[in-house]
């Protein structure tokens, strides 16, 4: 880890921290919520040692990221602005994407809005969403399954916050993290946030360490800056619809957790296994189902998966 460089780029008018590591074709990881660059730690070690150049931000309102106050700054085109501005300061014009959970949003957004940019995708967790010129986002998760719907309750600014800063900083993180419930995450107004609890003790793949080096970040910053994505869903919603019915045009290789919350979305398996998936993504070669992983996959199976993302890459 301690080869891992450290370094701030000026970007669409914010600063933003990067690690990375080693020298060959460039991958730029892109991770989700409530996490930093540092979800990434085994793939830039694994990768940077079989000749990549591995790249790895805090996004825009995490860790050592500038973090603008208004949820309205957090939209799909700052975004990836902001990457694409990371790029152009690094001198880099085309990368292997990948990403998992909110970081696989944003590269979706990333493949529609800048294709060039890109060689190849490997997403995990989030498969592509067409825009749906009819319904907002969150109104379709709201119907989908209900007001209690963590989608709908992060949408009140300073609601998910006060909860959080009411309980220490690991807490929250050991509570995401350790979640293997595939059930859809909801928080009861009755019993509010304090209905969400880590679930037993850290599994073998997550270390008191690691919490602590998230919950380093999240102390100093606060959840804001990653709650802003949620809350920017409707506003990015309406700043795409240029984009609406285009498809994905780059490789893609899909990987999900059998036990990921996002698989179990109801329709979401027959989308993935009987061509809606492909129809919107029509050059994607590979879907992997991991058994027995859950969300936090790019942490949970580490090796397997940097060997998915070299299986993949070294392709092209």
């Amino acid at each position: 880890m301690e080869k891992i460089e450290h370094t701030t780029v000026p970007t669409n008018g914010i600063n933003m921290h990067v690690a990375s590591i080693g020298s060959g074709p460039p991958i730029l990881f892109l991770h989700g919520f409530p996490e930093l660059w540092y979800s990434w730690r085994h793939q830039l070690l694994s990768l940077s040692s079989l000749g990549y150049r591995c790249i790895a931000p805090d996004l825009r309102g995490f860790g050592d990221t500038d973090a603008p106050p208004n949820a309205s700054s957090y939209t799909g085109m700052h975004i990836v602005g902001d990457l694409i501005g990371l790029l152009d300061h690094l001198g880099i014009e085309q990368v292997f994407l990948v990403a998992h959970d909110w970081g696989a949003v944003v590269a979706w957004w990333f493949c529609l809005f800048r294709p060039d940019r890109v060689k190849c995708l490997v997403n995990m967790s989030v498969a592509f969403n067409p825009r749906n010129p009819k319904r907002k986002p969150v109104e379709g998760v709201r119907a989908l399954f209900g007001d209690d719907y963590y989608i709908c309750r992060f949408q009140e600014p300073g609601e998910a916050e006060a909860y959080f800063g009411s309980i220490d900083t690991p807490s929250v993180m050991k509570m995401f993290l350790t979640g293997r419930s595939p059930a859809p995450p909801k928080i009861s107004k009755d019993i509010g946030f304090a209905s969400w609890k880590a679930e037993g003790p850290l599994p073998p793949w997550l270390s008191e360490e690691d919490i602590n080096y998230f919950a380093s970040k999240f102390s100093k910053t606060g959840f804001t800056g990653g709650l802003n994505y949620y809350r920017a869903l409707d506003l990015t919603w309406e700043l795409m619809a240029p984009w609406t019915g285009v498809q994905i045009k780059v490789p893609v290789k899909f990987i999900v957790g059998d036990l990921d919350i996002t698989y179990h979305i109801p329709g979401i398996k027959e989308y993935i296994h009987n061509g809606g998936l492909k129809s919107q993504v029509p050059f994607l070669q590979e879907v992997v189902i991991v058994e027995g992983a859950a969300h936090f996959i790019n942490q949970e199976k580490a090796d397997e998966c940097s060997a998915h993302i070299y299986e993949f890459i070294k392709k092209f």
